[in-house]
């Protein structure tokens, strides 16, 4: 009988949230022949679209599911533009990075990097295209014409922006993690702790485009933990994170985003170096949730 409540409960929460998610797709969608003529105001009104959507459903997961957030690291300005990365373990990792984002007033204005076959779905995916969102194939060289739009309103016309990807470029999974110790045994690479290797060309496409923006000011680098009762890097699905009331103290969930910020001007410069850059971040991540593994295996 709880799975049938929590489904129904789940379906009841969430219909508002999914008409409203529809409403804003078309407004978005109409926008779209406007951004030619009038870029500015387009991406303004697209952002504040795209935050009342995002507000609503962290709303939904935070206070009316009870997932409690747990943030660390370093505080984060709040309207600064920077570029984002993150490891990449399930569809809850974007409630974490809402959540710094909201406290950093800049929830509106994230874009990620998504999926360029999007870009001909009716109303969602103009929807995207409207916004500014970088789609792309992660065939760099193929992908340099729709980054060069991307970055141009970044750069051209300082938009605020939080420039967001996943630099592991798929889901973890302990599968995908034998395949990269594999990966970094043949490669001689270091290998991370609970991470896959990240992939580094988008990075350093990235940030050669955006140093040229002086709004720009970070690298704002986001390690993502989660466990589920005694079961670490275990996530809740999206339809749990929608359906499940007190997610945290009831079902055993715990959520945990740690930040670091670096300057984008203390990055280094050439593109050998900006991968091992890269890749040292990915390292430390990886050290830092072996220890979170151990907190909370201490903390039972």
């Amino acid at each position: 009988m709880s799975t049938i409540w929590n489904n129904l409960r789940g379906a009841l929460i969430v219909a508002p949230w999914v008409a409203w998610l529809g409403a804003a797709d078309i407004a978005l969608s109409c926008l779209l022949p406007f951004k030619l003529i009038a870029p500015n105001i387009v991406y303004n009104l697209s952002s504040a679209i795209a935050y009342s959507v995002w507000k609503w459903i962290q709303f939904i997961f935070e206070r009316i599911n009870g997932a409690t957030i747990t943030i660390s690291g370093d505080k984060l300005p709040r309207g600064e533009s920077a570029i984002v990365i993150a490891n990449h373990v399930t569809w809850a990792d974007f409630y974490m990075i809402q959540a710094l984002a909201l406290r950093a007033d800049m929830l509106g204005r994230c874009r990620w990097f998504a999926k360029i076959q999007l870009r001909v779905v009716p109303f969602l995916g103009w929807g995207l295209w409207a916004m500014g969102m970088p789609m792309v194939s992660r065939k760099w060289m193929r992908d340099q014409r729709e980054l060069d739009r991307v970055f141009d309103g970044i750069v051209g016309r300082k938009w605020p922006t939080w420039l967001i990807s996943f630099s592991e470029a798929t889901r973890y999974t302990p599968e995908k993690y034998e395949e990269t110790r594999a990966w970094c045994k043949e490669n001689d690479r270091p290998l991370p702790k609970h991470l896959l290797y990240p992939r580094t060309k988008g990075f350093i496409t990235t940030v050669r485009h955006l140093r040229k923006a002086p709004h720009v000011k970070a690298v704002y680098d986001l390690t993502i933990a989660y466990q589920h009762r005694n079961e670490f890097h275990k996530a809740p699905d999206m339809w749990e994170t929608l359906k499940l009331p007190a997610i945290t103290n009831g079902h055993g969930y715990k959520f945990h985003v740690h930040a670091r910020r670096f300057p984008l001007e203390e990055l280094p410069h050439t593109d050998e170096e900006l991968a091992k850059w890269l890749e040292q971040r990915w390292i430390e991540k990886g050290e830092w949730l072996d220890q979170k593994k151990m907190d909370w295996s201490a903390s039972k």
